[in-house]
């Protein structure tokens, strides 16, 4: 379930201290977005990417970037009105510059342009340079998988996970994404960082003062540590070792060197740089299904291998098997049903920015 298959819910505007109905949160995104600057049917796309993350449960990647989006905006380190150039086309082969605009609005209009090469060619690929931080990956493999294609994405990040053997950052947390539609309710999303955990949980963990595994990351100094500002001084550690790292730096490959974007350090951080862009780079690859097989079969084929997996042998610790995106469908329900979480430090950004803007704060 997408968010934009249930935005039309009409719920009351606070539905607890601390939930939001969706179409009150959308709506004033849209206007902080249009008052400095982002056109208003960008404005839409860049308000949708947001919340599905939070309504799927992705709370890190959703409306708690807000703020530093607008901030950056506002230092005119990111675009508003940036369009999406068409730097070269090679058969269903795009070439694509962000001109430095939101990553979220840039990789929707890239996810547009691929659809009808990926329809008459059966399949389509981009790069994308010179974006920003887009978010979670999951929200455009779903767009995808709704229309009975498949996108397999990778984007890199800021500096903040360091390779194999290193205390010192070079990789970002280059996540890995990609969606298959079934005969379920849901489709099958895979997206992950190559982090051990998302940067957006230690930034998060911070906000609320609390403390993290000492797994999940290294101080400046390169040893263990469960304070999250240490951590965020420091660097993220791999999943899965040097298995970890080496998915890291294919999406490296994919994202920097392949599309021309920044690399490794070279890329601005979203929260620390604050005087120079980021330059982000993406990749898409988009695959129309009916091009290999009719999709009736192969929904049939993946629904049979989600039911074998769910009627697998249990461990004795575990009542039910998920398969990945099966959360989600049911987070999104839950969200359908009592509104968004927006944690009070976002409220209070929220609301600083709606008194700067002379914008009504709607969220009571």
């Amino acid at each position: 379930m997408s968010y934009a298959s249930i935005i039309d819910h009409e719920k009351q505007t606070a539905i607890s201290n601390n939930r939001f109905n969706l179409k009150t949160v959308r709506q004033l995104v849209i206007s902080i977005s249009k008052a400095t600057g982002v056109p208003e049917s960008d404005s839409s796309i860049f308000a949708d990417a947001l919340i599905d993350a939070d309504v799927q449960g992705t709370i890190t990647h959703g409306i708690s970037r807000l703020n530093i989006y607008i901030r950056r905006i506002q230092k005119g380190l990111i675009n508003p009105t940036a369009n999406l150039e068409v730097e070269k086309q090679f058969g269903s082969v795009l070439t694509l510059n962000a001109n430095n605009g939101l990553g979220q609005v840039q990789a929707s209009k890239a996810i547009d342009k691929l659809i009808p090469l990926a329809r008459n060619n059966g399949i389509s690929s981009c790069t994308i340079r010179n974006s920003q931080h887009f978010g979670a990956l999951s929200y455009y493999c779903n767009q995808v998988a709704e229309k009975n294609m498949i996108l397999f994405a990778t984007t890199n990040c800021e500096p903040s996970m360091a390779p194999e053997g290193s205390s010192e950052a070079f990789f970002g947390t280059n996540p890995i994404g990609c969606s298959f539609p079934t005969g379920k309710n849901y489709p099958v999303k895979i997206d992950l960082s190559t982090s051990l955990v998302a940067r957006g949980k230690i930034i998060s963990a911070q906000k609320k003062g609390e403390s993290i595994p000492l797994d999940w990351a290294l101080s400046e100094n390169g040893e263990p540590t469960s304070d999250p500002s240490e951590a965020l001084r420091g660097t993220m550690l791999p999943m899965a070792g040097h298995k970890g790292s080496a998915l890291a730096l294919m999406v490296e490959i994919f994202s920097g060197v392949l599309t021309g974007a920044a690399i490794g350090p070279e890329i601005g951080s979203m929260y620390n740089d604050q005087d120079r862009k980021q330059n982000v780079g993406h990749f898409f690859c988009l695959m129309d299904i009916s091009a290999f097989m009719d999709v009736n079969i192969f929904k049939e084929r993946i629904d049979h291998t989600i039911d074998q997996i769910k009627s697998s042998k249990k461990r004795p610790d575990v009542d039910q098997i998920f398969v990945p995106g099966e959360r989600s469908y049911k987070q999104a329900k839950e969200s359908l049903e009592n509104g968004i979480i927006i944690e009070e430090s976002t409220q209070s950004e929220i609301k600083h920015l709606c008194t700067e803007l002379n914008i009504d704060y709607t969220l009571h």
